[in-house]
Formats: structure tokens, C-alpha cells, sequence
């Protein structure tokens, strides 16, 4: 009767200490956490820039978005002079901006 006492009480120590290592690992090392990579990569320029199509029409004023993966760089335009953000004044939808391809960096060329 001792030994099983005895083998009862180790066998529920061992388990509370197994349970108190998983309770107590993420307090004292907490899992990484990252933006997914998409927009990582992004990068949106401060303020609102004229923005031209590559065949030099004017979409207006909007804002300016770096790829910094691939060196693309794409206008959104909002449809108001110095808004901030796509704004349709003839709805009372959100307004959404549809990119347009502005040019490319070659990041490649970059030694």
C-alpha cells in the first residue's frame, strides 16, 4: 500500500510540473508574431501627390504606394484635391480606389 501511495504521488507531481511548463513557456517566451508578408513590403508615401499614367494623363491628386519587393509603384487616386483617402462625392458608399501602375524601380541593378 505504501508503494502505491508513494508511485500516486510522484506520477501526479511529475504531471503538475509538465502542466506548469506549458502554462508558464508562453509568459516566458511568447510566440513571434508578423504582419504577413504582402504588406510588409508596402510602403505608403506621406501625403497626397499629383499623380500622371505613364502617357502623361492626370488622375489627380492621390497617394503614392512602393512595392519594396519588386520595385513596382502604384498611384491610387482620390478624387479630391488633397483628401487623404478615396472619396466619392456622388454616393454615400465607401469610395475605392483602383491602382494604377506609376512605373517600376530596377532593384535588381542595385549591387
Amino acid at each position: 500500500m505504501m508503494q502505491v501511495d508513494l508511485y500516486t504521488k510522484f506520477v501526479l507531481t511529475v504531471i503538475a510540473l509538465l502542466l506548469g511548463v506549458l502554462a508558464i513557456k508562453p509568459a516566458v517566451q511568447p510566440a513571434t508574431v508578423a504582419a504577413q508578408s504582402a504588406t510588409r513590403d508596402l510602403y505608403v508615401e506621406p501625403g497626397v501627390t499629383t499623380i500622371r499614367k505613364p502617357d502623361g494623363n492626370s488622375l489627380g491628386d492621390g497617394k503614392v504606394v512602393w512595392n519594396m519587393r519588386t520595385g513596382k509603384v502604384w498611384g491610387f487616386p482620390t478624387n479630391v484635391v488633397n483628401a487623404r483617402y478615396p472619396v466619392d462625392v456622388a454616393s454615400h458608399k465607401p469610395a475605392v480606389s483602383n491602382p494604377t501602375l506609376l512605373g517600376q524601380f530596377d532593384l535588381a541593378a542595385i549591387k
